[in-house]
């Protein structure tokens, strides 16, 4: 019956690590997905600026 318990413990502490995990991979990829739109805005602000001229 101890047995059984820890490995229940055990595997509610993996699953609780993967998820932190998970939203913490989820939040970089968002801030990095953000500087991505910010760059390509000025790329193609600068690309325009250029055929104006």
């Amino acid at each position: 019956m101890q047995a059984t318990a820890m490995f229940t413990f055990i595997n509610l502490i993996i699953i609780l690590v993967l998820l932190v995990m998970g939203i913490y991979g989820f939040v970089l990829f968002v801030k990095l997905a953000n500087r991505g739109i910010k760059a390509l805005d000025i790329y193609i602000s600068e690309k325009s600026k250029n055929n104006d001229n």
